[in-house]
């Protein structure tokens, strides 16, 4: 009889795990090939650069990027005239032109013109608090204008026309 013992499962196991160490060492290792251009980096849980954007995002960091932060305030008193100025201002008024930081504002009647310039600081105080409080800087108020009887490039002197209507 001789002296060897069974093998063991766990000793068949350690053999065939040795042999396999063996056979991936003398195994040639394949070149990896580095594809050009920067490494990819990952940008974390956070949101990063090349994930979608909410369109706000977008357009804040093109109107920083492009300088039209100056533009965009003066399209604002437009834009959002009733809402600066509140409803009931905003239903008998409206803005005209934005010149070197003159806002000129047309009333519906001469009435609310007298109104509005009563109401000049307090309107400016609000377009101030709304959009920037170098944007306007004057309100100049003028009423509706009464229709212009000139036509054409010539015209006469006088009264005006009195039989028009008759």
């Amino acid at each position: 009889m001789s002296d060897e013992r069974p093998a063991r499962p766990s000793d068949i196991a350690r053999a065939a795990l040795e042999a396999a160490r063996a056979a991936s060492a003398a195994r040639p290792r394949p070149t990896r090939r580095r594809i050009a251009g920067p490494r990819r980096s990952w940008s974390g849980p956070g949101p990063g650069a090349d994930d979608p954007q909410p369109l706000g995002r977008l357009v804040d960091s093109l109107v920083a990027q492009q300088d039209w932060s100056e533009r965009t305030r003066t399209g604002a008193v437009f834009g959002r005239w009733e809402m600066l100025v509140g409803p009931e201002i905003a239903a008998h008024c409206a803005p005209q032109t934005l010149t070197e930081g003159e806002l000129l504002i047309v009333a519906e009647s001469t009435a609310w013109a007298t109104q509005l310039r009563l109401l000049a600081p307090t309107i400016l105080g609000k377009l101030r608090a709304g959009v920037g409080g170098d944007v306007v800087t004057r309100l100049r108020v003028v009423g509706p204008t009464a229709p212009s009887w000139k036509k054409g490039p010539r015209s006469v002197r006088g009264r005006g026309p009195r039989d028009t209507y008759g």
